[in-house]
C-alpha cells in the first residue's frame, strides 16, 4: 500500500471551486427575492411563507432540464441563455394549469465546476425569475468527474407555483366541438430537438457555431441558443379572466404529443397546417435531414410554442387582445369530434 496522500482535490473534486461559484452567484440569487422568501442562500433548505391570498390555493410543481442544448452553449461559450431557458420552460409547464410561479430551485452538475460559467448560468436563471416575479430560493452544485465527461455541464430545475382552484385548467367539462385553437409563436427550438439539430448542422453539414445559417440570417449559435420564451405575462390575465379552457406547452413530442395531454377523450384537435409558415430554421433541419413531416411534427415545435383552447365566441376578443399587445397569435385550428388526438388538415 502506498503512503501517498490522496486528497479530495486530487480525486477531481475541488471544494474551493464550489465556494468561489457560490460567492459569484449570491448577488444574482438575492436579486430574485420576493416577499414570500424567509431565508437566505446557504441554509440546508429554502423557506417560503405559505400565506397566500387565494381562497382555495393549490400548489403546482414541475421540473425539467435543458438537455443537449448545453452542448451548443459549450461550443459557443455562451451560458446565460440556458439559465433563462430552464426557468421559462418550467414556468410555462405550470402556467398551462393556471399557476403563477412562486419559487425555483436549480441543480447544476459538471465534470469540473467552472465558477465563471456557473455564474453566467445562474445569472440567466435569476434574470428569468426576476421578470416573472419568481424567487430563486435555492439549489445544488455538484462536481462529478467520474459521472460527467471532461467539459460537460448539465442543469435541471424544479418550480413550485400556485393557482386558485377556481382558475385551475384544463376545464375538460367546458371544452366542446367547435372551440377555437389559438397558436402563439415559439422563439426557436426552445429546449427540444437538439440532438437531431446538432447532428444535422454540426455532423452532416459540418457547420460551426459561427457559421451563418442562410435559413435564419444568423449564426448557428445564435439560431440554436435563442431563449425559450415565457408566456406568463401575456396569458396570466386571460387565465384570471377565465377565458382559457385549456393550454398546451409545445415541448418534446411537438403538437402531436402535447395537445392530447389536455384534451377530453371525445375531442380531437384539428390543426390547419396552412395557418402559419414553418420558420426557416425548422425547414432547413427538415430538408437537410430528409426527415418525414410526421417525424418532424414530433421532434420539433415547428414554430408553435403554446396553444390555447378557447370558446368560439371569446376567440376574436382574445386574439385582438394578444395582437394589440404585440403577440403574433393566430387561429391554429379547432376542436372536432374524435378520440383525443391531433389531426392535421
Amino acid at each position: 500500500m502506498s503512503d501517498e496522500k490522496v486528497t479530495y482535490a486530487a480525486s477531481g473534486v475541488d471544494i474551493n471551486r464550489q465556494d468561489e461559484a457560490l460567492r459569484l452567484i449570491k448577488p444574482h440569487v438575492k436579486g430574485t427575492k420576493t416577499p414570500g422568501v424567509l431565508s437566505d442562500l446557504g441554509l440546508f433548505g429554502g423557506l417560503f411563507s405559505a400565506k397566500f391570498p387565494e381562497e382555495r390555493p393549490i400548489l403546482v410543481s414541475s421540473m425539467d432540464g435543458v438537455g443537449t442544448k448545453m452542448k451548443v452553449a459549450r461550443l459557443a461559450n455562451q451560458w446565460d441563455t440556458v439559465g433563462q431557458d430552464l426557468v421559462n420552460h418550467c414556468i410555462n409547464d405550470i402556467l398551462v394549469q393556471g399557476a403563477r410561479p412562486l419559487f425555483f430551485l436549480d441543480y447544476v452538475a459538471a465534470s469540473k465546476l467552472e465558477p465563471l460559467i456557473i455564474e453566467q448560468i445562474v445569472k440567466g436563471m435569476a434574470t428569468a425569475c426576476t421578470v416573472s416575479g419568481c424567487a430563486l430560493i435555492g439549489g445544488e452544485m455538484a462536481e462529478m468527474p467520474g459521472v460527467y465527461t471532461e467539459g460537460e455541464v448539465d442543469v435541471a430545475g424544479t418550480i413550485v407555483g400556485l393557482v386558485d382552484e377556481s382558475d385551475l385548467i384544463p376545464r375538460l367539462d367546458e371544452m366542446a366541438e367547435g372551440d377555437t385553437l389559438i397558436g402563439l409563436p415559439s422563439s426557436g427550438l426552445h429546449t427540444n430537438g437538439y440532438s437531431l439539430a446538432r447532428k444535422v448542422l454540426f455532423e452532416v453539414e459540418g457547420r460551426g457555431v459561427d457559421s451563418i445559417l442562410p435559413a435564419t440570417g444568423k449564426t448557428v449559435g445564435e439560431s440554436l441558443l435563442a431563449v425559450h420564451r415565457s408566456y406568463l405575462e401575456q396569458l396570466m390575465p386571460l387565465v384570471k379572466a377565465k377565458k382559457i379552457r385549456a393550454m398546451a406547452h409545445i415541448t418534446g413530442g411537438g403538437l402531436t404529443d402535447n395537445i392530447p395531454r389536455v384534451l377530453p377523450k371525445h375531442l380531437d384537435a384539428e390543426i390547419d397546417t396552412n395557418s402559419w409558415e414553418i420558420p426557416g430554421l425548422f425547414r432547413h433541419l427538415i430538408e437537410a435531414s430528409k426527415l418525414p413531416l410526421e417525424d418532424a411534427r414530433r421532434s420539433f415545435n415547428l414554430g408553435v410554442g403554446m396553444v390555447l383552447m378557447v370558446s368560439t365566441s371569446d376567440a376574436p376578443d382574445i386574439l385582438n387582445d394578444l395582437l394589440a399587445r404585440g403577440e403574433q397569435a393566430w387561429i391554429l385550428g379547432k376542436l372536432i369530434q374524435g378520440d383525443g388526438k391531433v389531426v392535421y388538415r
